[in-house]
This record gives structure tokens, C-alpha cells and sequence, in this order.
């Protein structure tokens, strides 16, 4: 098989079979779809057989114990038999000529990474936000020319196509949050092109059913991956870029982890994070102005936000923690 599409599932019965039915309808033929039921309690386990028996030559079906996402991409991967592996969410759901064309430009450009855009889009199909992931740049980017790359993008692994030796020695890391900041930008590490389409092949489910999770001291597992990436980077031939290196640290570390701290509740558990924040700004000698100059896509990333978002940023970083607990 030239492409191995893995698709981890736990308990989205009213989403799978939309999901599926784009991936059996790829215009790309040879292709494999890995559905991993990770001990589903609902009905996604009698879904996955369905299919499996309507398509036993594009769908390869497993069953294991519960153990979370990364669980069940690396089990997925230990299966897969392609040349290039994509990831796909058991909610979401793709363009059918995703993996076509993802895969000649893999092959057109010998690039190990290939990129596509995001639309989230609701229960009905309507897009609620277009997800442009590297504007104005071209379809071939070689990193060592262009690495401003590896500090401005977003890290999700699902709307990527990877060659499937970046694998050999790397997997998700179990019983983390944030896998995808830890792992995928150690995988672009491992590349010296990387090509895109600007196509909005990815569509990315916001569920209306789903309950709004509790956001806990979980989010510090942001900072612990940032931390992984940072040993990753000094390993690798780009070890020598530290402006995007601290823009990475910046993005992430910074402007990511407090849009996550931005939901946290418990005023308590709040300010523990602050205060580790506080810890990994110092340890890196990342200063205030650092944080207001960084650019994404050449643009100033602060003054390009929405205004409350703007306002909660601006508020932190003056040492207005009580007017931000007010705030939110």
C-alpha cells in the first residue's frame, strides 16, 4: 500500500460512519484505512465491522483495551503497511481527494511531510472557520531556507501526510495531553522539505453534544512538550536556528499554554500554572517584549487576535492576575 490511513475510535457512534465513508471514497485507490476501536462502550465497535465487511480490501479492523489517543495511533502504526501514514479523528471527516493529491506532492517534491488546510465546520456541514496553516508560501518549502516553518505552525497530526520512516524511532507519548505538540514537531526536524497544498481538505468536527471539558493542571503537559521538543531540536541539523527556537518557545509555551490556562476555573490550580509559567519564561531568558514583537506569518501574532483574547494576554502580562480571575 502506498498510503496507510490510521483512525483511532472511542465511542463516536454518531460520527463514524461520516468519517469512513469519506475515507473509503478516497479518489486515491491504493490505499489502507487502520480503524483502531480502543475499547469503545458504545455502538462504534458494530459500526467498524459493517464496514470492515463491505470493505475488506480498504479496511483493516482492530480491537484493544482503552489506553487514549497516542495508545491507539501507535498501535495503529505497528499495523500499518504503507509507505506514507496520515491520521484521521473518528469525528472528523475528509475531501475525497485528500490523500491523492497529498501523495503527489509527497512524491513530487520528495518531501517527508506534506500539509493541507483546516475548515472546522458544524453538525450541518456550514464552515464556522477557514484554518489556513502556511500562507504565502509555495508548494515546496525546503526548511533550511524557510524554517520560520517550524515556529509557525500548527502541530495537529491530522491534516499531515508522513513518510512512515519518520516512525522508526518515534511514537505519541502515552498519558500525555498535547501529543501532537511533543511528537510532530520532532518529526519536522527530521525533514528538509516539506510541501503543501493550500486546499481545505481537513474538515474538523465542532460537536455540539460534546461536554465542554474541565480544563485542569493537564495543560502544563504543554509546557512538558515543549521541554521534549527543545532536547529534539539541539539533536538535529537545524540545532543552529535559535531565533525560531524562541519563537517555537514563545507560541507554545507561551501564547498556546495560556489560551489553555485561559479556561481553568480553579483559582488555585490557576496560579500554580502561572507560576510555572513564570519558571519556564525565566529558565529560557524570554522577556515581556519578546512576547509582544513575536510575528507568525510575518505579522504581528498579539495585535492580530481578537480583542478579548488581546485583552487577556495584555492583562497577564502586566501582572493583572486578580483583574483577569474578574475577567473570567
Amino acid at each position: 500500500m502506498m498510503v496507510s490511513i490510521i483512525v483511532p475510535v472511542y465511542n463516536v457512534e454518531n460520527y463514524l460512519a461520516k468519517c469512513l465513508d469519506s475515507l473509503v471514497s478516497q479518489s486515491l485507490q491504493d490505499i489502507e484505512i487502520v480503524v483502531v476501536n480502543d475499547g469503545s462502550k458504545d455502538a462504534s465497535g458494530l459500526i467498524i465491522e459493517e464496514y470492515a465487511r463491505k470493505f475488506p480490501g480498504k479496511i483493516k479492523a482492530f480491537t484493544k483495551e482503552n489506553g487514549g489517543l497516542s495508545d491507539a495511533r501507535n498501535f495503529g502504526l505497528d499495523k500499518a503497511s504503507g509507505e506514507y501514514i496520515g491520521f484521521v479523528d473518528s469525528d472528523d471527516y475528509v475531501t475525497n481527494t485528500m490523500f491523492e493529491e497529498m501523495l503527489q506532492l509527497a512524491e513530487k517534491h520528495d518531501a517527508k511531510m506534506v500539509i493541507c488546510n483546516i475548515q472546522k465546520v458544524d453538525q450541518n456541514g456550514k464552515v464556522v472557520q477557514k484554518l489556513t496553516q502556511i500562507p504565502n508560501m509555495s508548494e515546496k518549502i525546503e526548511l533550511e531556507d524557510h524554517f520560520s516553518v517550524f515556529s509557525d505552525l500548527s502541530y495537529f497530526a491530522c491534516n499531515k501526510l508522513f513518510k512512515k520512516d519518520l516512525f522508526a524511532d518515534k511514537r505519541f507519548k502515552k498519558g500525555v495531553h498535547f501529543e501532537d505538540i511533543q511528537l510532530i514537531p520532532q518529526l519536522l526536524l527530521e525533514c528538509k522539505v516539506v510541501a503543501q497544498t493550500q486546499n481545505f481538505h481537513y474538515q474538523y468536527l465542532e460537536r455540539t453534544d460534546s461536554i465542554t471539558k474541565t480544563h485542569t493542571e493537564k495543560g502544563l503537559d504543554i509546557l512538558k512538550a515543549v521541554k521534549d521538543v527543545e532536547s529534539g531540536f539541539e539533536e538535529s541539523e537545524y540545532s543552529h536556528k535559535r531565533k525560531e527556537l524562541k519563537n517555537f518557545q514563545i507560541f507554545e509555551g507561551v501564547y498556546s499554554f495560556l489560551a489553555y490556562v485561559a479556561f481553568v476555573k480553579n483559582e488555585e490550580t490557576f496560579n500554580t500554572m502561572t507560576d510555572e509559567l513564570a519558571i519556564f519564561m525565566e529558565e529560557r531568558k524570554i522577556k515581556i517584549q519578546d512576547i509582544l514583537s513575536y510575528s507568525r506569518f510575518g505579522k504581528n501574532y498579539l495585535l492580530s487576535l481578537p480583542v478579548k483574547k488581546k485583552i487577556f494576554y495584555l492583562l497577564f502580562f502586566a501582572g493583572q492576575k486578580k483583574l483577569i480571575r474578574k475577567m473570567l
